[in-house]
């Protein structure tokens, strides 16, 4: 725990002006990130007397070990860059919102040839018109077909729509009028896109004009006796109108708005917003947080705004948005938001009126969003804490483990050997943590060996990242074989505060087997002088608990959770490795002599193919004639053609069916099939 007197700044060296500061910690992360109209007034408060903090704002300050700040010229300035600090080091203080399920929205691929309706899911993609996000994505698909019999648009995915167009007939949406069937050319590319048009204009609310043109040609076709047209143009009214029903009105001035409520208590912050576009509630969601800083509601709806519209522009930014509390730069935060639209943009508190009736709906979603996250949470803190108690008991651990790193070794018969490394904080995966290693040091099936090295590589990083920032001294490194010298690549990582790969040691790990492999861990431990981590190993056959120099093993109850904890990680590991054992054996499987060439890339080698039509047929040519390949200098020929020499050529392929020779004319992908005979 740091001193905050230790690092604070000298009184007049920071400047009374806006901008955005950034707390340290002794190994150089950032670990909160700031905006303030003066930075003198704001990171003055920071040093205070301890007592008269925030208990979160003195966790914080005590943590950090420095700070430092920018200076902008203008409060919209801060509070952007603050957005995308927050964004890019991800700091542990700051809040951060999640989102408590993946919400879908209604897309329209307008970036395609032949835009295409579909739902999705995800971060939102360059050119793709989006509505929403809805509840449920049965909702979605209800609307889309009620609307698909107005506006025939593709809803295929691009294997369907290619393949019919090969076969020339289009499938059933095209035969029952749900589709104008782009793909066999019933409609040309540029009507398709104009119905696209439509079908988005109707989405975005602008629904009274399209009525009322349709009812004007019903009654035109009425007057002229085309009574089946009138009888269809009348039945596509009532499917829009069936559509539009699905989203009721809540606002009656067609108001385009986002509601934000915000339900909180002292350690928790739920946030739902309503999407309503031209009266009509047309999307929802809603974000739960840690409150993790000192921060109030305004302050949290100011999060929830930046994380909503940070990457938003055009009118996906509404002209209003009604919140339950102003946030303190509410010009500032007021100017961003117009220009993120490129208009004017309303930030207010709803008085009166069906405005305030709705933010009070909207304000109650909040409310059982957050009482039904405490209802999970409590019984799953509950199950995680036990386990971790369990293990820490059973292992005779001074604490609970909140960092578990498992190790697992795979191959296919001494091939392809790899090794995994899964993380588990507090119970639960850490994915982003998750590392995969390639055994060097020698070939062949030797699990304890892998095991040996890859623990001996995970530490000596770890080892690697104390000794940049100082928390070890090159005395201590002297002793640790393969950690100064060659292994130590001093530009690998800056410190720019962004986390470290291996920067976070574990206090348990985790290898998938028995006593060779156990000892083998904590020999590669000992050897790196590190003594503060323990060691424990689970073998499949009993589930049996290894520690190291013990002859018996720990047996934990087949009820235990702590057991259960175990073998989820255990579990993790072992996917974890297979995935990319097996990945990286098709890699090898797939591999052609071609991408054994140093320096030709795939647009080369596809080039290369194209040209020669087949590897055989590139393996004769002669350099110059390589060179002729656009792209191909002389140098590069040369390779490849020393390279083709080398390679040895498979056996041909032979026919099972008339015992007949196959000769090798197929154009491979970048000249690997062509040569692997029969293997495919």
């Amino acid at each position: 725990m740091a001193d905050p007197s230790s690092y604070r700044p000298e009184p007049g060296q920071i400047p009374d002006s806006p901008g955005v500061y950034k707390f340290r910690d002794e190994h150089r992360r950032v670990i909160y990130v700031g905006k303030a109209k003066s930075l003198r007034q704001r990171l003055a408060s920071y040093f205070q007397d301890l007592a008269g903090l925030h208990p979160r704002t003195a966790t914080m300050v005590t943590t950090a070990a420095s700070v430092e700040w920018t200076v902008v010229s203008t409060e919209v300035e801060a509070l952007q860059l603050e957005y995308s600090w927050i964004k890019e080091f991800d700091p542990r203080f700051n809040v951060k919102y999640r989102d408590d399920k993946s919400y879908p929205s209604l897309a329209v691929t307008m970036n395609e040839d032949y835009p295409r309706v579909q739902v999705m899911r995800g971060p939102k993609k360059k050119g793709v018109r989006y509505f929403g996000p809805y509840g449920h994505a049965w909702a979605i698909r209800e609307t889309v077909d009620l609307m698909l019999r107005v506006f025939p648009v593709r809803t295929c995915s691009a294997g369907v729509f290619k393949r019919s167009a090969q076969i020339g007939r289009p499938c059933l949406l095209g035969y029952i009028g749900k589709c104008s069937a782009p793909c066999v050319g019933r409609v040309t590319p540029e009507e398709h896109r104009e119905l696209a048009e439509d079908f988005c204009d109707f989405m975005a609310g602008r629904t009274g004009t399209y009525l009322t043109r349709l009812e004007q040609q019903m009654h035109e076709a009425a007057e002229e006796m085309e009574y089946e047209k009138a009888a269809r143009l009348r039945d596509d009214i009532g499917a829009l109108r069936r559509a539009m029903e699905k989203n009721a009105v809540v606002l009656a001035d067609a108001t385009d708005a986002d509601l934000f409520a915000v339900a909180e208590d002292e350690l928790e912050a739920a946030v739902q917003i309503f999407h309503v576009r031209g009266g009509r509630v047309r999307g929802q969601r809603g974000w739960v947080t840690d409150k993790v800083e000192a921060v109030d509601t305004a302050g949290l709806v100011e999060h929830a705004l930046q994380q909503l519209y940070g990457e938003e522009k055009g009118e996906a930014v509404p002209k209003e948005v009604l919140v339950p509390a102003l946030p303190e730069d509410t010009p500032a935060l007021s100017q961003w938001l117009a220009e993120r639209r490129g208009s004017q943009v309303s930030l207010r508190i709803p008085q009166r009126g069906d405005k305030k009736a709705l933010m009070e709906t909207v304000h109650r979603n909040a409310q059982q969003s957050l009482a039904l996250h405490k209802t999970k949470r409590a019984a799953d803190l509950t199950t995680r804490s036990r386990a971790l108690e369990e293990i820490a008991e059973a292992l005779e651990l001074d604490g609970a483990p909140l960092r578990i790193e498992c190790f697992d070794i795979s191959h296919l018969q001494g091939d392809d050997v790899v090794a995994s490394m899964v993380v588990f904080e507090d119970g639960l995966a850490r994915k982003g943590e998750y590392r995969r290693f390639q055994i060097k040091s020698f070939e062949g099936q030797d699990d304890v060996r892998s095991m040996h090295e890859v623990v001996s590589r995970r530490f000596r990083r770890y080892l690697q990242e104390k000794l940049k920032t100082g928390e070890w001294s090159p005395e201590d490194a002297a002793g640790a074989p393969g950690v100064v010298g060659g292994e130590v690549d001093q530009d690998a990582a800056e410190d720019d505060g962004r986390p470290k790969r291996f920067a976070y040691p574990p206090q348990l790990v985790v290898v998938d087997g028995g006593q060779p492999q156990v000892a083998a861990a904590k020999r590669a431990l000992e050897e790196l002088g590190i003594d503060d981590v323990a060691v424990c190993g689970l073998a499949k056959r009993l589930e049996e608990v290894w520690l190291p120099g013990e002859d018996d093993p720990v047996v934990l109850p087949r009820s235990s959770e702590g057991l259960y904890l175990l073998q989820r990680v255990r579990d993790e590991a072992h996917r974890f490795a297979i995935q990319y054992q097996r990945n990286k054996r098709g890699k090898r499987l797939k591999a052609g002599p071609l991408d054994e060439v140093p320096g030709l890339g795939e647009s080369r080698r596809l080039a290369l193919i194209k040209h020669f039509g087949s590897v055989k047929k590139l393996r004769q040519a002669t350099i110059d004639q390589i060179c002729e390949v656009p792209g191909i200098g002389r140098k590069t020929a040369e390779t490849v053609a020393v390279a083709l020499a080398q390679a040895v050529p498979a056996g041909p392929a032979v026919n099972t069916a008339t015992g007949e020779i196959i000769e090798d004319e197929t154009p491979a992908s970048a000249g690997a099939a062509s040569d692997r005979g029969t293997e495919q």
